[in-house]
Parts: C-alpha cells; sequence; structure tokens
C-alpha cells in the first residue's frame, strides 16, 4: 500500500530544480516540489508527500490530523515511512 504522508518544508534546497527537505515524522528528506510549481511551498509549510513529490499543500490542522489517522495504519504506516527513509531522489 502507498500513502500519502503529511510532511513539513524545512528549506528549499534548490529553488531551480523544484527541490526541498520535508521532515515527515522525524524522517528528513530531499523530495521534489515540482508538482506544486505553481503555488510553491516555503519553509514551514506542510505538504503531502507520495514517492518522493509533493502532491498538495495542507494546512497544518489537516497535516497533524491525517498524521494521527495514518499512524493507527501500524505496518502499511511503518512501512511507508522505511521506503521514505531509504529513498534519496537525485
Amino acid at each position: 500500500m502507498c500513502l500519502g504522508i503529511p510532511g513539513r518544508i524545512i528549506e528549499i534546497t534548490d529553488p531551480a530544480n523544484f527541490l526541498a527537505k520535508v521532515d515527515v515524522s522525524g524522517v528528513r528528506r530531499v523530495i521534489s516540489i515540482r508538482l506544486l510549481e505553481n503555488d510553491p511551498p516555503a519553509p514551514d509549510d506542510w505538504v503531502l508527500v507520495h514517492v518522493g513529490f509533493a502532491m498538495a499543500k495542507i494546512d497544518e490542522t489537516e497535516a497533524l490530523l491525517t498524521l494521527a489517522a495514518v499512524q493507527k495504519l501500524g505496518d502499511a504506516y511503518t512501512d511507508e515511512i522505511q521506503a521514505l527513509d531509504s529513498s534519496v531522489i537525485l
């Protein structure tokens, strides 16, 4: 199962290539924000992350509620966090 998990933008690492560092439940990774180029996120914005891409901007309340819900999924949530932890965007 693949999930979209909320993450908070830590910094925009490469604006020219639409890359940003995101924190997803303590895991920090560089992700692509290219799909949001018409409304780019800024540091401290929350985004929905799926397979290394920010899919949508979301507000903090929605992010925290979604995190609480997906954490209840147990293995599916753990698997998604492990996949994010081992992924690298080049």
